[in-house]
């Protein structure tokens, strides 16, 4: 047997390990690679305002309007606790919404020229 047939066979080239070994070394290298690689570019989200986390919050408040007002037809609530919790949900409405008026009005406001 020749010097090269003997490396192959004591080597294994022939049943694949070779071929074995790059696969679980790109594996491995793409993992990594997916686990730490931070990209350059980051978005970023748009500034939260007052007034958008408030009128996130008056449709969040609307929700549980509707959804106490179907569980009440559902009969899961009895009367009282109803208004209970529809009262503090639109009053909870109404703080909001006057907040809501009163950023608005301080936007549309005219600001006085500096002399």
């Amino acid at each position: 047997m020749t010097t090269l047939a003997a490396f192959q066979t004591q080597a294994g080239a022939g049943d694949g390990t070779v071929f074995i070994l790059f696969g679980c070394f790109l594996f491995a290298l793409s993992l990594f690679v997916y686990v730490f690689y931070q990209p350059g570019v980051v978005e970023h989200t748009p500034k939260k305002t007052r007034l958008s986390y408030l009128d996130e919050r008056r449709e969040a408040v609307y929700e549980n309007l509707r959804d106490l007002s179907f569980e009440h037809k559902a009969g899961k609530l009895s009367d009282v606790d109803y208004e209970q919790q529809r009262q503090a949900l639109e009053s909870e409405a109404a703080v909001i919404l006057a907040e809501m008026e009163s950023i608005q009005a301080a936007q549309s406001a005219p600001r006085p020229e500096k002399a």
